[in-house]
């Protein structure tokens, strides 16, 4: 795989400034990524296009505020025209919204409305979707009903959260194939650790992709074959450890040398 991208949410402590986030960029260029996601930092159209223009990486997917997608959506698409951006990503629905049946209808119609106004104007709506997603509304989950009641609307499919949640990845890659064209390539580990009272407990945990138990040789090749064109990298958790930039090149080798 030659292509490959990292969602910045995975290193949002480091866009605090224009300055840092092309330090950050450059970095990753070095290291092999060859595109971005821009998530985890003030959203700044002039901004983000200087920087994707400076550092030589294209940004091709945003998880752009939600009120601005409800609400200000032509402006919104005219700012990611700036930087070359055909897809606009909202990263969640809320839980509290999403588990309730009635409430979480009207918000699919939402976006619904929002995904087919954006096909209009040459553009894509990406939903990534969370575990609470897959809770139940009768014999569908939330995220099924989703895939039948917005048509226009795509999917950030993200492979930890499909597996926290109970899901069954391969068959999710399936129901979505034709508008899975960006996925989150994040690996679900087992944690084993002692609590206060020094009992093992094993817990899941973000992990850099490969050092986890999901097979993505073979999801890989599914998304392929379900149309996905950007294939990007997130680790949740990756700045709390010392060396974050380290987390994310281990991903990236990893895709390199495997997938």
């Amino acid at each position: 795989m030659k292509e490959i991208g990292l969602n910045l949410y995975s290193l949002r402590t480091f866009l605090a400034s224009e300055e840092s986030f092309l330090d950050t960029a450059l970095k990753l260029k070095d290291m092999g990524y060859t595109f971005l996601q821009y998530s985890g930092g003030k959203f700044d159209a002039e901004m983000i296009a200087r920087v994707s223009r400076e550092s030589g990486l294209p940004v091709i997917l945003t998880h752009a505020p939600k009120d601005r997608i409800f609400d200000d959506t032509d402006a919104l698409m005219e700012e990611h025209a700036l930087f070359g951006c055909k897809n606009i990503g909202l990263g969640m629905v809320s839980t509290s919204v999403v588990t309730d049946p009635v409430a979480f209808v009207k918000e699919v119609d939402r976006l619904e409305a929002v995904a087919e106004k954006m096909n209009a104007a040459g553009f894509s709506f990406y939903y990534h979707n969370h575990h609470h997603e897959l809770v139940k509304h009768g014999d569908v989950t939330a995220l099924e009903y989703m895939l039948v009641n917005a048509p226009h609307l795509n999917f950030t499919l993200d492979t930890y959260w499909i597996q926290y949640g109970g899901g069954d990845i391969a068959d999710y890659i399936e129901k979505m194939s034709g508008r899975i064209g960006c996925v989150h390539l994040k690996d679900y580990k087992v944690n084993v650790s002692v609590d206060e009272k020094g009992k093992t407990v094993c817990t899941p945990k973000f992990a850099p992709v490969g050092q986890g138990n999901i097979n993505f040789p073979k999801l890989v090749e599914l998304m392929k074959k379900a149309g996905t064109q950007h294939f990007i990298v997130e680790q949740d958790n990756a700045v709390t450890f010392d060396d974050p930039f380290a987390q994310v090149g281990a991903s990236v080798k990893y895709i390199k040398e495997v997938l």
